[in-house]
């Protein structure tokens, strides 16, 4: 693989978590008035009935999307928990626990490459470290491990196995695969509905979950897919740990939130591993 299309797939997921960096001032104004299992459904059926078009004319013109189809509806499954999870777990952790939590993620997919029998050197292990430890000063989290905690940690093994499949499959429709990876997360339609009834939503807070979808759903996950054709799955989920730093940036402009210093340590370790994990992935010295 060349190293010109490992920076192109790097632009990509930069631009996946700019989007997702992007959702958590949006995140944090609809989950205070909308149930987890809605928020999800919600979000995923209208993103889901954008790219339907582009699904139908594929099949209607009988173009190959099969293998993205069905690489997307089984990601699907583990986006659909990982989102739930966090969601749910976030109502009784503090964010930044949860911000942090998520964010772990990056270990169980470096895990995943080491037992794997991947390349796995000193490069891949001392960003890891860095990063955790940049995400830490980042997202200042506190207090016990408690029930919220638990359920973000489940959360984020399914945000890691997101990445795992993604990279097992490496869809050559990135559009078809994200349309089929939002199905599985409608079938929380039937529960929510059983459970808390017909959701009640203004037209302020519905715009915020139409921006969730169409750009850090649909565009997000587009970007995802095409992204990991050329970037494995450890750099991957270092790049992914950029969230939490455009998350901060986005809350200080839209939400007049302050930062402090050890953030801004923070976010330079993680910038720091970062160059690392890119380094060793586009195979510069």
């Amino acid at each position: 693989m060349s190293r010109d299309k490992r920076l192109l797939g790097i632009a990509a997921l930069l631009g996946t978590v700019l989007l997702w960096g992007s959702s958590f001032p949006g995140i944090k104004v609809v989950v205070d008035t909308v149930d987890p299992m809605t928020y999800v459904w919600l979000r995923s059926l209208i993103a889901a009935t954008v790219l339907a078009p582009y699904v139908v004319l594929g099949v209607r013109r009988s173009w190959d999307l099969g293998d993205s189809v069905r690489g997307g509806l089984a990601t699907g499954i583990a986006f659909a928990l990982g989102l739930w999870l966090q969601g749910w777990g976030t109502r009784y952790t503090t964010a930044s626990n949860s911000a942090f939590i998520t964010g772990l993620n990056v270990v169980f997919v470096h895990i995943y490459v080491a037992v794997a029998g991947r390349r796995y050197g000193w490069r891949l292990a001392s960003s890891l470290a860095l990063s955790i430890a940049g995400l830490y000063l980042l997202t200042s989290p506190g207090g016990g491990f408690g029930l919220g905690d638990t359920l973000v940690l489940l959360g984020a093994i399914m945000w890691a196995a997101q990445i795992i499949l993604i990279d097992k499959y490496k869809p050559r429709d990135p559009i078809a695969f994200t349309y089929a990876e939002l199905v599985p997360s409608t079938l929380f339609l039937v529960p929510a509905l059983l459970i808390y009834g017909p959701p009640r939503i203004t037209p302020d807070v519905m715009l915020v979950i139409a921006y969730l979808a169409v750009a850090c759903a649909d565009g997000a996950f587009i970007l995802q897919a095409y992204g990991q054709r050329y970037v494995d799955p450890a750099a991957t989920a270092m790049i992914f740990l950029l969230e939490p730093v455009f998350a901060t940036v986005f809350s200080v402009i839209l939400l007049h939130e302050h930062v402090t210093f050890p953030q801004i340590i923070g976010m330079a370790m993680i910038l720091s591993a970062l160059y690392i994990s890119v380094r060793e992935n586009t195979g510069t010295a």
